[in-house]
């Protein structure tokens, strides 16, 4: 059973740090997005190791065993009576290649399989996709400025409203948790989406039952950053007509970040011809 669904966002791109609307245009991890990417797999798989555990217990001819001549072979039973192996971990990403090597930078740590689902893509942006907002401005200024106040003036450039992104994340996220390659009845299980970070706001808004427009709407995603829910499936010790979700973490991100330039870098990684990141000014 999936009682625990953490979703967590690539990492930076050229196109993040040029404010271009990304949408569904497959742009990899830049140089900083890696090291984003690799830092919150370090600090994943340290909290989440338990699942490797669960995956040598599941698969016990992966442990490694020393030569025939050492003096002892590696007992395979610690694994398998180990408590972390009572759980697992599926990991999911959008087909999107910078989700995938973000999902990779987590999963590979633990030896766990990627699984690719298209329907976790981040917002189609239409027409604007590859335009910065100054950009977008120039075309439409009025359309630009309804989009700032949420009241839907990019839908006439065929971008996916906030509701309908929200509407289909969730759609996929309640297909997943009863799909049967994942859904385990017996086994406690912690699903990984690796995705986009207007698919994850909006998403967990529409889980929670909140208006993705409103001013209770949650904040933007930072690159690399995770979200955390907890997934009930009953309701006072009776089954729930569909899972219910508590939202337990929010755009979380690794320590090193408290301490070290997140959306730049470190200086070792940036070349002379690299910007600066600058916040995004509407």
């Amino acid at each position: 059973m999936i009682d625990e669904v953490v979703m967590l966002r690539h990492g930076r791109t050229q196109y993040n740090l040029q404010h271009r609307l990304q949408g569904q245009i497959d742009v990899p991890l830049d140089i900083v997005g890696q090291w984003q990417a690799d830092q919150s797999g370090y600090a994943l798989a340290s909290r989440f190791y338990w699942a490797k555990v669960n995956r040598l217990a599941t698969h016990p001819e992966s442990i490694a065993q020393p030569p025939a001549a050492a003096a002892e072979r590696t007992d395979i039973n610690q694994y398998c009576e180990a408590p972390a192996a009572a759980r697992r971990m599926v990991v999911i990403s959008s087909d999107l290649f910078r989700a995938q090597q973000t999902a990779h930078a987590f999963a590979d740590l633990l030896g766990l399989e990627v699984t690719c689902d298209a329907r976790l893509r981040e917002r189609s942006f239409g027409q604007w996709e590859g335009l910065t907002r100054e950009q977008i401005k120039a075309i439409d200024a009025e359309a630009y400025a309804s989009w700032k106040r949420h009241t839907g003036g990019e839908t006439r450039y065929g971008v996916e409203s906030r509701a309908q992104v929200g509407e289909r994340g969730a759609k996929a996220v309640r297909e997943l948790i009863q799909d049967p390659r994942y859904a385990d009845d017996e086994t406690s299980t912690t699903m990984m989406l690796v995705g986009h970070g207007s698919w994850i706001t909006a998403t967990i808004a529409n889980l929670l039952e909140l208006d993705p427009d409103g001013m209770n709407a949650l904040g933007g995603m930072r690159n690399a950053c995770w979200c955390r829910l907890k997934v009930r499936h009953t309701i006072n010790g009776q089954p729930a007509d569909r899972p219910l979700f508590e939202l337990e973490e929010y755009n979380k991100a690794p320590a090193i970040a408290d301490s070290a330039d997140w959306e730049n870098g470190p200086a070792d990684l940036r070349g002379s011809s690299m910007p600066d990141w600058c916040p995004i000014i509407w």
